[in-house]
């Protein structure tokens, strides 16, 4: 029996909003940048109903423990919307949810993505797959594969959200959780990106009336360039206190909550830390943010990175060593504080 164009599903499906075959458009667009974050303990990908990995990796770990976390990019999703540049936001996610495994000593084994839109565009979805790919590359990470979504009514036309998830692996005895840091370990901090993915909706409307594509003396870059910058991964730091055998205790990854409620969450009942403002520069971006929303100083640490993407928290006997490591890899590490008694979080002038 002829079937009508009114009485085909797919094209009533259509008329409701959804396009099946974008969705299939973008899976063929992203298929190769998939493809080359896979090693042969990938056994089935993109495409399955399921990813299939291989568990062999953690025969090497003597007590294996599974790290997993999902995050998102919040609204930098909009400014990458506004400028039409979406392959940031793949390093964005990959990155955010690699540091968030890693402050406990996880190395990542596998990713999967989200992405949302209320009117699908293949390339939009492939230029954003292709970031995520080329960031799992770097990090030797397989992009196992994930979802594409297209949904009218919940998301504005020509807006997107991003998730994504990482599982990673650490050995039981390798686990690092706070419990060793003791009062007077240093605080060593890291370099941010910019922004990272936090701050965003602050970031907006504070920048709302300049013009985003001109060139700024006081920030050396436009804003638009500047606000993108993609969220930047520190496993090699890591990697480079180890194999200087320096004892990291604790780490912090500085998001949502910035230096204010990041760092709590690793410490042990009855101490808290001491952070020294002006102990590392803070990019003039945040500066223009701060001085054009009105935003007080304590509200800062809390709402941005402030320039600082990464804590590691170490013996202050190993501090020399654990700076002479990170200048060693190629980082810009500042002593920003120290571990007291009591709690939470205080800055101080020093």
């Amino acid at each position: 029996m002829a079937h009508s164009e009114s009485g085909n599903p797919e094209t009533a499906y259509k008329r409701a909003g959804v396009d099946i075959d974008a969705g299939a458009r973008a899976v063929e667009l992203m298929k190769a940048s998939v493809a080359r974050t896979h090693t042969p303990d990938v056994l089935a990908g993109l495409g399955s109903f399921g990813g299939l990995f291989r568990a062999r990796a953690l025969t090497a770990l003597q007590d294996p423990v599974l790290v997993a976390s999902t995050d998102g990019v919040g609204t930098k999703t909009k400014v990458a919307t506004r400028a039409r540049r979406f392959a940031g936001l793949g390093a964005d996610i990959v990155n955010h949810c690699v540091n968030d495994i890693l402050v406990q000593g996880a190395r990542p084994l596998f990713f999967l993505d989200y992405v949302a839109m209320g009117k699908l565009d293949p390339q939009v979805v492939a230029e954003f797959v292709g970031g995520a790919a080329r960031a799992c590359e770097a990090l030797a990470v397989a992009l196992l594969g994930g979802e594409t979504a297209e949904m009218p009514g919940v998301y504005v036309e020509g807006e997107l959200d991003i998730v994504g998830t990482i599982v990673g692996a650490v050995d039981r005895a390798a686990i690092v959780d706070g419990s060793r840091l003791q009062e007077g370990d240093v605080l060593i901090g890291l370099p941010s990106t910019g922004l990272h993915t936090n701050g965003y909706s602050l970031a907006r409307a504070a920048l709302a009336d300049l013009d985003w594509q001109e060139f700024r003396s006081d920030i050396d870059n436009t804003l638009e360039e500047a606000l993108l910058a993609p969220h930047r991964a520190y496993v090699g730091a890591y990697d480079a206190l180890l194999g200087a055998g320096v004892e990291v205790r604790g780490m912090a990854h500085l998001t949502g909550g910035g230096l204010v409620d990041n760092p709590p969450r690793v410490f042990p009942d009855g101490l808290g830390a001491v952070i020294w403002e002006g102990s590392w520069p803070v990019p003039p971006l945040f500066t223009l943010i701060c001085e054009r929303a009105g935003v007080p100083p304590l509200e800062a640490y809390r709402a941005l990175n402030m320039g600082l993407g990464f804590l590691f928290m170490v013996p202050a006997a190993q501090r020399e060593a654990a700076e002479a490591a990170l200048l060693t890899a190629g980082e810009a590490p500042c002593w920003v504080g120290e571990l007291r008694r009591g709690r939470g979080v205080a800055f101080e002038v020093r």
